[in-house]
């Protein structure tokens, strides 16, 4: 029974972490510089209103708190710290293989540091680890103390259950439509030799809808499979001329230098 409820809890933290997450993300993207047009755009690779990156924080917070009691110093300010700086390396471990795994196995870039300094891949940086230890922090001091017994409470509870049940047979369906896009997604980037930055994906998308004046699908952007081939072969034709005009600025930058 003790290792029942202990999944139910973190069974619901999965849960909570997903959906906090995604709401975290829909503003941060919202507000981000490359954002001008203050667009809402659905973050992550499903469709529904969760991120699993979240989740797994989330589970991963709550154990770490845990386990500040076999931190052994006297200063208390040190206990946290190394606590904090724990929480930091786990969640940046967990962001760095889930950046690994979609670049690697799915040719699929989901975030993207490449404009942060000391970035590994694009997918993991100091900038991002120190706002992981932030929300560490955030999570000890003021959501860990007062769901201890609230979550002691709902794993008890047979209803509770059920509607945790619920969620991760919505999220099951989710997860399989979204890997079969990402299974042409993946096809298409190796048949072409790239990488596909998810979230530029996503705004190329919308893009897309709004000169052709149709009407974006905020859940649902990538669209029937064909649609989303058309999507791919203009992503890729941009990515190119893009690539191009970069080549083209260097080798006018080289010119100018060896003039000079």
């Amino acid at each position: 029974m003790f290792y029942m409820s202990n999944i139910l809890i973190l069974a619901f933290l999965f849960f909570a972490g997903c959906l906090i997450g995604w709401g975290i993300e829909v503003i941060f993207r919202r507000f981000e510089p490359s954002n001008k047009a203050r667009k809402w755009i659905n973050p992550g690779f499903l469709i529904g209103p969760y991120l699993p990156l979240y989740g797994f924080g989330l589970c991963t917070l709550y154990l770490l708190a845990g386990l500040e009691k076999f931190i052994h110093t006297d200063n208390t300010a040190l206990q946290k710290f190394i606590l904090f700086l724990l929480m930091a390396i786990a969640m940046t471990v967990i962001e760095l293989i889930a950046g690994e795994i979609f670049i690697v196995k799915m040719h699929v870039k989901l975030w993207d540091y490449t404009g942060n300094k000391f970035n590994y891949k694009g997918i993991i940086c100091p900038l991002y680890s120190l706002i992981w230890a932030a929300l560490g922090a955030v999570y000890y001091f003021f959501i860990h103390p007062y769901i201890l017994d609230a979550l002691n409470w709902l794993a008890n509870n047979l209803a509770f259950s059920f509607f945790i049940g619920f969620f991760y047979g919505v999220f099951a369906i989710d997860l399989f439509y979204s890997l079969k896009l990402a299974e042409k997604i993946k096809t298409f980037a190796e048949e072409n030799d790239m990488v596909i930055r998810y979230e530029e994906f996503k705004r190329h998308i919308r893009e897309s809808s709004e000169e052709r004046k149709e009407k974006y699908r905020f859940m649902l952007s990538m669209g029937s499979g064909a649609r989303l081939g058309e999507h791919l072969k203009k992503y890729r034709d941009k990515q190119r001329e893009e690539q191009r005009g970069h080549r083209l600025n260097d080798f006018i930058s080289k010119i100018k230098k060896s003039d000079t």
